[in-house]
């Protein structure tokens, strides 16, 4: 006798009632669901804390349109900020020293991405300091970096940002916690470490 008729004529419906499977059955079925999902769980790729950086266009010093790809350098901290964000403001000069102090340390950068801000304003408020300031003047880069309120900090290494770290709202920049951390990713990625083997 097979299992479909054994488990109707074990049945105890009334007559004409659609037949019900057994309990051994439901529990084989939701054995068999549970293995598919853990076998897709364990072959599935994992994420390595990094994501590329998003594509889009920003506008340079002279009003031309550009990318973040061609501003990068090995280790790139992108601050997303604007001149009429207070917490901006008063952050500024903590960044302003974290980037002299590292001027010298090869394939590092800061760039300061001015959000929904007047270029007349944004780069002659930060000055000339050695970094790029860039505009993004419909939250357009923003937003594709997960950013909805100012200002906010992401660290990218060759081309990745590092997911594990980012710097939401104003920062100490001379924290030496902060500056610890940053002076070791430098010196991995002086090692030759990619963005998803660096250790925070």
């Amino acid at each position: 006798m097979s299992e479909a008729q054994t488990v109707t004529a074990a049945d105890p419906s009334p007559a004409g009632a659609p037949p019900q499977r057994s309990v051994g059955s439901s529990a084989r079925l939701w054995f068999l669901f549970a293995a598919a999902l853990a076998l897709v769980a364990l072959l599935a790729p994992r994420g390595d804390g990094t994501s590329t950086v998003p594509g889009g266009f920003l506008l340079d010093a002279t009003g031309r349109p550009t990318t973040l790809g061609n501003h990068l350098s090995p280790i790139t901290l992108i601050h997303f900020w604007a001149t009429w964000c207070p917490p901006c403001i008063t952050e500024i000069p903590a960044l302003n020293r974290l980037a002299d102090d590292y001027t010298g340390r090869a394939g590092f950068q800061i760039m300061m991405v001015a959000v929904d801000d007047d270029p007349a304003k944004s780069g002659p408020f930060v000055g000339n300091r050695g970094f790029a300031v860039l505009q993004d003047p419909q939250w357009d880069i923003a937003h594709r970096f997960g950013t909805r309120k100012l200002p906010e900090t992401y660290v990218v290494v060759h081309g990745k940002r590092l997911e594990r770290l980012k710097f939401v709202g104003a920062q100490n920049w001379d924290d030496p916690e902060i500056r610890a951390q940053l002076e070791s990713i430098m010196d991995q990625v002086a090692e030759g470490k990619s963005a998803k083997e660096i250790e925070l």
